[in-house]
């Protein structure tokens, strides 16, 4: 436990900071599971829909330095994919 008030205020920033990261990085999870249950579902338009939304989230992880830029893309070229190749 920090002493000095500076460090207090600290560890309150860091654990804000900590908890929109983890809802950043969840949200991204959750939409690319999304995207695969509509793309089993063949729902094209909402699986569109719903990968142009993931796109956006995963570039503002990438930016934010939650997720490497590689991920990202593998991530991004494989939703795309499943997307293109739907009926």
């Amino acid at each position: 436990m920090p002493n000095i008030k500076s460090s207090k205020k600290a560890v309150k920033v860091i654990a804000k900071k900590t908890d929109n990261n983890h809802e950043l990085k969840a949200r991204v999870k959750n939409l690319i599971k999304n995207c695969d249950l509509a793309i089993a579902d063949n729902d094209k338009e909402k699986a569109t829909n719903l990968y142009n939304e993931t796109k956006k989230n995963i570039d503002h992880a990438v930016s934010k330095g939650l997720i490497k830029a590689n991920t990202a893309d593998r991530q991004k070229s494989r939703l795309s994919k499943k997307v293109k190749e739907m009926k």
